[in-house]
């Protein structure tokens, strides 16, 4: 099988490019020495999280002189996400760290004053008239980031550089920020978008590299559809992972969190295999796969989490954004050793995790963080991870349910005056949603807006919005809810809990500003699938992805 030399350094989720690579017929060879990188004759650098980070382990390590001598020789070259940035010579997010130089100029931040930051989700790679390795206009590439090259017309392309773009903020997607999302010249390829994780569109990307085929038509004039707009609706599949009394791992599903079936026996409801359903919601066009391990099988060692073994096995064969959520806090191995979250977190990252989920952790540190007079002490789970990998990797998951008030002076916790007031006596119209751990057993005095507000100063990229009210009732997801929690932070938000038709995936997306919106049991039982539910919300005007089967 030919070879493909990939930079070996901290850098998230590398797994899924290596599954993808191999998928194409190539195998991968790992640099792991400066010296090794003369060897190489296709050489790619993946990136993921802080560009100081990045940049200055490559600067440590010796690599940054090897990687230019690649570059200057001609051989070819492709840089991920971060591996993008690092060929501009700088970034706002660390002033002090210099990039590679190799084109002038500095990245900036996105403006969050009227969009969530990160950039998360699918989006264009506009490349115009100009063949840039097999992007296509009316294909959608995976983002996620905060830090973007702006494109000013024609700057890099008078220095030679083929450019495609991508358009974010504005309700309608055009007059929004537009910033590089693809940029080649030469032996040089750069994606700010993931390709491993942008399914069969990304393939193709990967494969016009791997080839040289990107190479040779690159630049020439195409003709094709014109060019598409911004940031797509992600639906997004969820799978409630544990074991039955057998040991089995299943999907499971429930009402507020009974996953028990009602009939005798009371067995854990059975819904299928994890691996196998993830492909098939895959296939049936899903955004991105999140597994909550709902019983974070404590007593194993921590090594052989069945969780590991279930996102090596999706990850070959899934190309979209995988989550992972149960069990990653600091904790101690069944043999003694203490081991931190972080540590945990990169054994997902390493298994083909994206994003890794905090559940009732998160909500203890939002308690500490408070009670210290919001002060921030570095070592959280949250914080651990952002550091090392990026905040875009932190999803929290939050778990709210209703409490009711005569008036809003009645608590000191953020209410709201509800359309649909308590069906007690009193009748109250207000209410505010507690904070609940332990799988909604467990309800503390913290408002959500108290813990959205301290995770995303802990460092978490995006909120999980659950609501135990409404799981599992399929009468739609709780936009008042939702609401309050867009309005509260400037990170992006996934809708949960309530999903029972397409119509209501329609209604959360045109009566609140969320940026995804997740569904479980009515995928699970059937009722519809990823693919109607997308195809609807296409008919009401709205821009989704559509899946795309042929490389």
């Amino acid at each position: 099988m030919p070879t493909v030399h990939m930079l070996d350094y901290v850098a998230g989720n590398v797994r899924s490019l290596v599954n993808a690579i191999e998928k194409l017929g190539y195998t991968v060879s790992w640099v792991r020495t400066p010296e090794e990188v003369a060897s190489a004759d296709k050489l790619i650098l993946p990136g993921v999280g802080h560009f100081g980070h990045c940049l200055s382990q490559l600067s440590s390590a010796g690599y940054l002189p090897a990687i230019r001598a690649h570059i200057d020789s001609g051989k070819p070259f492709m840089g991920i996400c971060v591996g993008l940035q690092a060929l501009w010579g700088g970034s706002v997010e660390d002033p002090d760290v210099p990039g590679l130089g190799v084109i002038r100029g500095k990245l900036d931040r996105f403006d969050d004053s009227d969009k969530a930051v990160p950039h998360i989700g699918w989006n264009s790679a506009n490349a115009s008239s100009r063949a840039l390795y097999d992007l296509r206009p009316e294909s959608k590439y995976y983002y996620v980031h905060s830090y973007k090259y702006p494109y000013v017309a024609g700057e890099l392309e008078a220095a030679g550089w083929t450019v495609a773009t991508g358009t974010y903020g504005a309700q309608n997607q055009f007059g929004g920020e537009v910033f590089v999302g693809a940029v080649a010249k030469g032996n040089v390829l750069a994606t700010q978008f993931h390709p491993e994780k942008s399914g069969v569109a990304g393939l193709r990307v990967l494969k016009s590299f791997l080839t040289g085929e990107g190479a040779r038509t690159l630049g020439q004039e195409v003709a094709g559809p014109a060019p598409t707009g911004g940031l797509t609706r992600r639906v997004i599949a969820c799978l409630d992972v544990r074991a039955n009394d057998q040991g089995d791992l299943v999907v499971t599903k429930g009402d507020q969190y009974d996953v028990r079936e009602k009939s005798e026996g009371n067995d854990v409801r059975n819904l299928g295999k994890p691996v196998e359903l993830a492909k098939k919601y895959y296939e049936q066009g899903a955004d991105e796969v999140t597994f909550l391990n709902i019983t974070s099988f404590r007593d194993l060692p921590v090594a052989d989490v069945p969780m590991l073994e279930i996102l090596r096995r999706t990850s070959e064969t899934v190309f979209v954004p995988l989550t992972i959520g149960g069990g990653i806090r600091d904790t101690v191995d069944t043999d003694g050793t203490k081991v931190s979250a972080l540590e945990i977190a990169t054994m997902y990252f390493k298994s083909g995790a994206d994003k890794v989920s905090i559940g009732s952790d998160a909500v203890v540190a939002a308690e500490e963080y408070y009670g210290a007079g919001r002060k921030l002490f570095g070592n959280t789970a949250i914080e651990q991870i952002s550091r090392a990998y990026g905040n875009q990797a932190v999803v929290v998951s939050v778990d709210p349910k209703r409490i009711y008030v005569p008036k809003p002076d009645a608590t000191r916790h953020h209410t709201i005056k509800t359309n649909f007031p308590s069906q007690t006596e009193s009748r109250d119209e207000y209410c505010w949603y507690a904070c609940t751990i332990k799988g909604g057993r467990e309800t503390r005095d913290l408002d959500v807006v108290e813990l959205v507000q301290a995770v995303e100063a802990m460092g978490a990229g995006e909120i999980l919005l659950n609501c135990i009210d409404k799981d599992g009732t399929n009468s739609g997801f709780d936009l008042e809810l939702i609401n309050q929690v867009k309005s509260s932070v400037r990170i992006p938000v996934i809708a949960s809990s309530g999903a029972g038709n397409p119509q209501h995936f329609e209604e959360v997306f045109e009566k609140t500003t969320t940026d995804a919106a997740l569904g479980a049991g009515i995928f699970h039982r059937e009722e519809y699938t990823v693919k109607q539910v997308k195809d609807y919300l296409a008919e009401k005007g709205l821009e989704v992805r559509l899946f795309e089967r042929d490389l």
